[in-house]
């Protein structure tokens, strides 16, 4: 992988006609260190996020030994980097035949399910294979309901009594049994985790089993951006969301049970950023070499800020405009697909043109996992950059909540 002090340095010396993804490991290490510093349990990090072997293997190296996976080939890429970490199989529905995969190819103990039927799946493949049940911990999923960007309870969760009668079978059936819950991805306000722990504290209190773990999830948002021409949402810092989340704890009586938290965004977004070129400048519009089937899926839902920073072309020796001047562009996909246009605008230097490059920050979260071979674009290109995004100079403007007129 090719090594830059900047990501303004990889466009000059590449000139790329392709996305690129600008990673930045240090950045990485620091923020998985730190959500681990601050939270007071086993971290285990949700693979789904970026599951990238550079992101698995970096982890590994900063301490992360536990992981959140959800089929077979997160198993096989966890175990390729970090052949003695333990994983987490949350995923509360599963073919039977990954379920077996996990606890005989794989050798996991720990695992979700939210209904009968998923716990009728998991028994037959334990006796099947002839696994003692108590050295298998199995979390019944929660329904939860909060504030957050994207919510993640209305697929998943077993109902307060529906999550009693489950916990108590598998107490019967000899398992170690845990509760687990997800508030959502990107929460909007830390009280959400309060109100999860008070459903656990009721299911708990009716199930009348032992608790072997409580897990509870993700939703821990990370920094984007904001535009600078509005005020910006007052959001919590991680410190005072653990600092409040360590007070909940303690106050629903779950400080003696081990916990689990499945972080994602908190840790990789800042990791990543993305240099696009402008294919073709259009009035206020923009097509860019990548777009809402590659990396910038959160910029389509508009539910996520990302902050842009312009790179002009030197090659460019005559420009129209003040470059002062920082005005709206509407920001659309290379695909053959009216839908692939940004929800949100980017504000720039009106001087930007065709050629030009664009920074875009903090895009380590999903923007792999989910992109696409769509028409043929897949952005596979990656450089080692050595300075943080923030530390970079000011962008010159961000995603606006502002809608334009075409």
């Amino acid at each position: 992988m090719q090594r830059f002090e900047t990501a303004r340095d990889a466009a000059l010396t590449l000139r790329p006609d392709e996305s690129v993804y600008c990673f930045r490991p240090e950045v990485l290490k620091a923020d998985a260190r730190r959500f681990m510093e601050l939270f007071p349990g086993k971290t285990a990090y949700a693979v789904k996020t970026n599951g990238e072997k550079i992101v698995l293997k970096t982890l590994a190296e900063a301490g992360v030994n536990a992981f959140d996976v959800a089929s077979p080939a997160e198993f096989s890429a966890v175990r390729a980097v970090a052949p003695d970490a333990e994983m987490l199989y949350m995923h509360p529905v599963k073919a039977q035949s990954d379920i077996r995969l996990a606890l005989e190819g794989y050798g996991i103990r720990s695992i979700a399910a939210d209904h009968e039927d998923e716990v009728t799946k998991l028994v037959r493949v334990v006796r099947a294979l002839d696994i003692d049940p108590g050295t298998i911990t199995v979390f019944v999923r929660i329904q939860t309901k909060g504030h957050a960007a994207y919510e993640l309870s209305k697929k998943f969760g077993a109902g307060p009594a529906n999550a009693v009668e489950l916990l108590q079978r598998l107490h019967r059936n000899g398992y170690r049994v845990g509760i687990c819950f997800h508030v959502g991805s990107q929460i909007e306000d830390p009280i959400v985790y309060e109100r999860a722990l008070a459903s656990a504290d009721w299911v708990r209190g009716r199930a009348g089993v032992p608790l072997a773990a409580l897990d509870i999830g993700g939703g821990f948002p990370a920094d984007y951006g904001h535009d600078p021409r509005r005020k910006p949402r007052e959001m919590p810092s991680l410190e005072q969301i653990m600092a409040r989340l360590r007070a909940d704890i303690t106050e629903w009586g779950f400080e003696a049970t081990p916990l689990v938290a499945e972080p994602g965004r908190v840790i990789v977004a800042r990791a990543f950023s993305l240099i696009v070129r402008v294919l073709l400048r259009k009035g206020r519009r923009l097509y860019i070499n990548d777009g809402i089937w590659a990396s910038l899926s959160d910029s389509w839902t508009g539910k996520i800020t990302l902050p842009a920073r312009f790179i002009p072309d030197p090659a460019i020796r005559h420009r129209n405009g003040n470059p002062q001047n920082i005005v709206p562009f509407r920001v659309c996909g290379a695909t053959c697909d009216s839908v692939d246009i940004l929800s949100r605008p980017f504000w720039l230097p009106e001087t930007v043109d065709t050629g030009d490059w664009i920074e875009i920050g903090h895009i380590g979260a999903y923007s792999m996992a989910l992109r696409t071979r769509f028409n043929g674009f897949y952005p596979d290109t990656f450089v080692e950059v050595a300075t943080p995004f923030d530390a970079g100079a000011a962008p010159e403007g961000l995603a606006s909540l502002e809608t334009m007129a075409d």
